[in-house]
């Protein structure tokens, strides 16, 4: 039997809230967007989301550029890079009820604990989105391939309210499943960790990266690194056939700048923490190292240092 319809926040309208926010309010779904920089745009001209499922504009969204002026919700997608998760302190509270379920769709290891420590008591699930999306100017986001979330429960009470948030998503043509919490964080990190860094380091895409013998060998190893690690940690269903997996869905896909290479080129901070250094330091804990990814983090701080530094440095 069908649930009373949610209410559904999203903080951080980019190339990731903005899809998956902009598909349930396709649907019929009654979402409340948080902007920054184009607030006024948005609220004046709509949002456009060009995607290969189908392109389509949303008329008269409910937009907002305080948390304080938005109604409570039911469920709230975080969308914000990691980097912006102290923002939380203030931007949450406006919006949370007793049962409110917070889904961080971002990327990393580590979120879930730290928000927690935040918000003691708080229900959280992780997002773990599959899709290749960017938004490079105001109110218009692009989608290009994929698009599939999971959800990993971290600490919800109401295994109902995940059940129907992904029935909603799945209503709005967005395929999504629930996943064993662990498991999807480190799977993610499978793809993350060395697609991420690598098209950072060397100023590339994914596609050449992988048509490169050398490279291509590079991020297989890398993937390695990371199932190492989770296998060293207990993860299952993670072994080498998820990295091969993964290489063949990255030759599939289009040319793409992940989002960390994105933030390097406008010269913005990269999400380093959550990562790489978190992972990274959870696994030597666990007495794994990770020698190969350890030497991009170090590579990743200096540029994010120089970027800063040098706003005219040369992309090309």
């Amino acid at each position: 039997m069908r649930n009373e319809k949610l209410r559904y926040g999203v903080i951080g309208t980019g190339a990731i809230g903005g899809y998956y926010g902009a598909r349930l309010a396709q649907s019929g779904q009654e979402v409340h967007f948080l902007l920054r920089s184009d607030y006024e745009y948005v609220k004046a001209n709509g949002l456009q989301v060009d995607s290969c499922d189908g392109s389509f504009h949303l008329d008269s969204p409910w937009v907002y550029d305080q948390t304080e002026q938005m109604p409570k919700c039911d469920v709230v997608l975080v969308c914000l890079k990691s980097i912006n998760n102290k923002k939380l302190q203030t931007l949450l509270p406006p919006l949370l009820k007793d049962d409110t379920l917070v889904v961080l769709i971002q990327n990393g290891i580590g979120v879930e604990q730290d928000v927690e420590q935040l918000f003691p008591g708080i229900q959280l699930a992780a997002g773990l989105a599959f899709i290749c999306s960017a938004k490079t100017e105001p109110g218009r986001v692009n989608h290009q391939c994929y698009g599939q979330i999971n959800l990993g429960n971290y600490s919800c009470k109401n295994e109902a309210r995940i059940s129907q948030v992904l029935a909603d998503f799945n209503a709005a043509g967005v395929t999504a499943g629930l996943v064993e919490y662990h498991e999807a964080r480190w799977k993610k990190a499978v793809w993350n960790m060395p697609f991420n860094g690598m098209t950072v380091a060397l100023k590339t895409q994914t596609n050449l990266l992988l048509q490169n013998p050398a490279t291509r060998q590079l991020i297989y190893e890398q993937m390695m690194e990371v199932i190492g690690a989770a296998q060293h940690l207990g993860v299952k269903n993670l072994d080498e056939s998820f990295a091969r997996k993964m290489l063949e869905m990255t030759d599939a896909m289009t040319p793409y700048s992940p989002s960390m290479r994105l933030d390097y080129d406008f010269h913005r901070p990269m999400e380093i923490h959550y990562l790489y250094t978190r992972p990274i330091q959870i696994a030597r804990e666990a007495g794994y190292a990770m020698p190969k990814l350890e030497m991009l983090e170090a590579e990743l701080k200096f540029l994010d240092v120089t970027n800063s530094l040098n706003p005219a440095t040369d992309r090309n």
